[in-house]
């Protein structure tokens, strides 16, 4: 069975910098690279070089950065017939990564932002077959929550990473069902700040009372808390040195996905991600970072 990708695809502009600046400060630059990003197109590459069959249904650009991008998922080995150009810039990302790995985004969607109902009815034919839906925040939302319902009327299982953070309709949430904030994002849905282990476990159960399925909150080194039907789970991280953490989500969600698609039980599939994630921070670049099904087991 298929992973079906529904979002962005940008060119991330990535300049590394000693360190991140402060508001109206400029800093040196060490140096700077582009490469294909974007939060929908990085989680198609990630489940594809896992295994998993990967179609990615969305829009780029009619410039050159839309051949680019359609080009390199294709390369992938991710089904690219719903990426459509649409006339006028591709959305583009522009990312600062610190010393340590931290970074700054700016993302301006471009094509992303024309993403729609067409778009939605592309997605229909390409759920015939597939197993996991995995959605992003980086197109508009009302597109995001038809093709949400679209997925779940096939019985297709939804995985909604709500990045980047911003306020969710709340007839989004019972659509997902497993959703997948890190710490910042979790904070910004259900109002207060994660700021220890009952926090988290606090937000988690809000996030899996307005879904109904499973809640998964991301945070970072220390690892991940699920939130569903059997209970609170802690699942710790694996340990790695951090180069740069900019796809360390995307892995996440791509890994959860390929290994629903396996077959593998929740519980098998949640190591999946964490070890996907894990792998990603350890080298710079986003769809670059992606680790491959071998690079995955010899973790594991």
């Amino acid at each position: 069975m298929a992973v079906v990708v529904f979002g962005s695809i940008n060119m991330d502009m990535v300049a590394r910098v000693a360190r991140l600046p402060r508001p109206g400060e400029t800093v040196p630059g060490e140096s700077f690279a582009t490469a294909p990003g974007g939060k929908g197109a990085n989680q198609a590459v990630a489940a594809a070089r896992l295994g998993a069959p990967t179609r990615m249904v969305g829009r780029v650009g009619d410039d050159v950065f839309g051949v680019a991008l359609r080009d390199g998922l294709a390369a992938e080995g991710v089904d690219t017939a719903a990426v459509v150009a649409t006339p006028g810039p591709s959305g583009v990302a522009a990312i600062s990564v610190d010393a340590a790995g931290e970074n700054t985004i700016v993302v301006v969607p471009g094509a992303n932002g024309a993403v729609g109902a067409e778009d939605v009815a592309r997605l229909e034919a390409a759920l015939v077959g597939a197993r996991a839906l995995l959605l992003q925040l980086e197109v508009p939302l009302p597109a995001v929550v038809a093709a949400a319902r679209a997925a779940r009327a096939r019985g297709v299982t939804v995985i909604l990473d709500p990045a980047p953070a911003r306020p969710l309709p709340a007839e989004l949430y019972p659509l997902a069902d497993i959703i997948t904030p890190n710490a910042i994002e979790a904070a910004a849905l259900v109002g207060f700040p994660l700021d220890g282990e009952a926090a988290a476990r606090r937000a988690g159960r809000e996030l899996r009372g307005r879904t109904g399925g499973a809640a998964i909150v991301k945070l970072g080194a220390r690892g991940a808390l699920v939130c569903d039907a059997t209970g609170e789970t802690f699942a710790p991280a694996f340990p790695v040195t951090a180069v740069d953490t900019v796809a360390a989500g995307d892995a996440f969600n791509g890994g959860l996905a390929a290994a629903l698609c396996a077959g593998l039980p929740f519980a098998q599939a949640l190591r999946w991600a964490l070890a996907a994630g894990a792998l990603a921070v350890t080298r710079p670049g986003a769809q670059t970072a992606m680790p491959t099904h071998a690079e995955l087991l010899a973790l594991l």
